[in-house]
């Protein structure tokens, strides 16, 4: 996570006035629940694979065998590597095996940390924790399944095909990436679902006609893709003119439209401590409140996984992300690793 400076910086902390205090009692008294921080679960690395160029597989155990936290398919966890270096990762073992857990990470030229920490120092043996699994990028009921993976974006979809599997529908895979040594679980895959899958290596076919392979708008069919934003992009604007809910799309990183806008000054009250912060324009929410002291888990820090969702109280949010759903954001919910406030005063339950 960034650090901004230490927590006994004095600069815009202190008490919310009084006139801001007894409005925030009044918001409060009707503002929905607050979002429950996730657990932090101890974990063993048992086995590390690798499993193409640049792709490792880490299988992760309780240090004293117990049973791990129950997830589903399409879900991530918060890999904690350090107390400043956490990072989400995609589940793709078998949520039937409570047993372990397995994430695959590919090493990223362009790392912020976290690929790296996993590929050069990560060893059988070491031990680390996750928060809790959480899924949002869930896996609907349908008829039809088509599934769209480029690169590294297969490992969501591998436990969505087990499910999907057991649910006796249909489905196809459209498996891309640069170069077929650098593709995770091809082998896998074509060994036991050979007929559903298409491998379109860049190198060897070009880029795949997504709109040919996809066929004609149809009701009944889920869409899911999962890599990176260029296929997303591709992906949204075939499936424009199907029916609605159709795409579901997970992204590696933010969407640089959803963090675009102008940045200014505003203030972040922090209810549950009633600290008020003042949020530069080079700042984030997330790095104010750390200034002061207050700490909130952040993992991918754009807006992409929700390990930082904090309840609004008072205040128009101006959110930044491509995750949050509209009746998230209706009930109060904010990013505040990239989010930011429309109004001059942002209260949070934080």
């Amino acid at each position: 996570m960034h650090h901004g400076g230490s927590a006994n910086n004095p600069e815009g902390s202190g008490t919310a006035p009084p006139g801001a205090r007894s409005s925030l009692a009044s918001t409060m008294e009707t503002a929905v629940d607050s979002i429950p921080q996730r657990l932090e679960v101890p974990l063993r690395v048992e086995a590390i694979v690798d499993l193409a160029d640049g792709v490792r597989s880490f299988v992760l155990q309780h240090p004293d065998g117990s049973e791990l936290p129950a997830w589903t398919p399409g879900a991530h966890v918060d890999l904690v590597f350090r107390s400043d270096l956490a990072r989400p990762y995609s589940l793709c073992g078998d949520p039937e095996r409570r047993d372990r857990w397995e994430v695959a990470i590919l090493r990223e030229p362009e790392s912020r940390g976290g690929s790296v920490f996993a590929h050069d120092l990560l060893c059988a043996g070491d031990e680390l924790s996750a928060r809790t699994p959480r899924n949002h990028f869930p896996l609907v009921v349908a008829d039809e399944y088509a599934l769209i993976a480029g690169g590294i974006g297969i490992t969501p979809l591998l436990p969505m095909i087990a499910e999907i599997e057991r649910r006796g529908a249909r489905w196809r895979l459209l498996y891309g990436g640069r170069r077929r040594a650098s593709m995770a679980f091809v082998e896998r895959l074509t060994d036991s679902h050979g007929d559903h899958i298409t491998v379109v290596p860049e190198d060897e076919q070009g880029r795949p006609d997504l709109r040919k392979w996809l066929g004609a708008p149809r009701t009944g069919c889920a869409v899911y893709c999962c890599g990176p934003e260029g296929l997303i992009d591709a992906v949204e604007d075939v499936c424009t003119g199907w029916p609605e809910g159709t795409l579901h799309v997970e992204r590696f990183r933010a969407d640089p439209e959803a963090l675009s806008g102008v940045a200014s000054t505003f203030e972040v009250v922090a209810a549950q401590s009633g600290v008020t912060v003042t949020v530069r324009e080079d700042q984030s929410i997330v790095e104010a409140l750390e200034d002061a002291g207050i700490y909130v888990p952040v993992s991918c820090g754009e807006g992409t996984c929700e390990t930082c969702i904090t309840q609004v109280l008072d205040g128009e949010p101006d959110h930044r992300d491509a995750l949050l759903t509209d009746e998230q954001r209706s009930e109060g919910g904010i990013l505040p690793c990239c989010s930011r406030s429309l109004s001059p005063v942002l209260v949070l339950d934080v």
